[in-house]
């Protein structure tokens, strides 16, 4: 393996540990701003589990790609190097991309569901009351002169 093929590596392996480090930081910030009671903040330990195995199996196959799987002794330590430059460098502008693709992207997206199930429960409940409506003449009969056939005369 020549030298520029190591080092291609060797930033390839950085490269994941910059990722797994924002998708931890992902998941963390996301299980913090559940609800004290909510069933993710319950389940925190099997979804961050969960999360370390799907960056160990990300860091893989970028290790499969680069190198058909082939492990050597100082890709951990360029995957820690990796993690130590999410924190103390790409930290913040990956905070400020998340902000903006929460903004831009999932808060819209969140709003049109939102409309769309108001417009859905808006409808059924004109439905209901129409019925109610349409029903009231019926039932005011049916309660008048027979809704007391099933109750207890006084003897």
């Amino acid at each position: 393996m020549s030298i520029s093929a190591q080092f291609v590596s060797l930033l390839a392996m950085m490269g994941t540990g910059i990722i797994a480090g924002a998708f931890m930081d992902m998941l963390g910030t996301g299980i913090a701003n559940t609800g004290k009671t909510s069933i993710i903040r319950r389940r925190a330990i099997w979804l961050e589990t969960v999360g370390w195995l799907l960056t160990g199996g990300f860091a893989f196959a970028v290790l499969f790609v680069f190198r058909d799987g082939a492990w050597r002794m100082y890709d951990p330590l360029a995957q820690l190097s990796g993690l130590l430059l999410y924190a103390t460098v790409f930290h913040r502008p990956f905070r400020l991309l998340g902000r903006i693709i929460i903004a831009l992207l999932i808060r819209p997206v969140l709003l049109v569901f939102q409309m769309i199930f108001w417009f859905i429960r808006y409808v059924f409940r004109v439905i209901h009351a129409l019925i109610l409506l349409l029903s009231q003449p019926f039932r005011f009969i049916y309660h008048r002169f027979f809704s007391y056939h099933f109750k207890k005369k006084p003897k």
